[in-house]
């Protein structure tokens, strides 16, 4: 049976039936977990570089290749499913602040410039 919705005669005013609410049957997923499953079913997003971090690259000489990007966004994906928001990335020559929200890198800064540097407005941090 197809559901049908009424609509009130414009001209005789009547009774406008509107469709219940169905509630989750046992094969639905519960709004709490709709995030978590989607998530896992949809397939991750690449992590993207904004101007401001590939300017820091560049003028810094850090050359990722295809095997660091992929273990940058492992990363990623670990954190955001740990509920991260800012993280900061140690790799083997470089770090990185990166939006976990966004999957953006914000900066990038070489070996030589991690040194005694405070990172602020960050809530985990990831070695790789």
């Amino acid at each position: 049976m197809v559901d049908q919705i009424f609509f009130p005669n414009p001209v005789q005013p009547g009774r406008q039936e509107r469709p219940q609410p169905q509630k989750p049957t046992s094969g639905q997923v519960s709004d709490s977990s709709f995030a978590r499953v989607l998530d896992e079913k949809l397939p991750a997003q690449g992590v993207k570089f904004s101007q401001h971090a590939q300017e820091r690259l560049k003028s810094r000489n850090i050359v990722l290749s295809a095997n660091d990007i992929a273990n940058l966004e492992g990363a990623v994906n670990n954190v955001a499913q740990k509920g991260g928001k800012e993280s900061l990335v140690m790799m083997k020559d470089a770090a990185l602040v990166v939006s976990i929200t966004n999957r953006t890198v914000v900066t990038a800064l070489d070996r030589s410039q991690m040194q005694g540097n405070v990172f602020t407005n960050i809530d985990s941090a990831v070695i790789i």
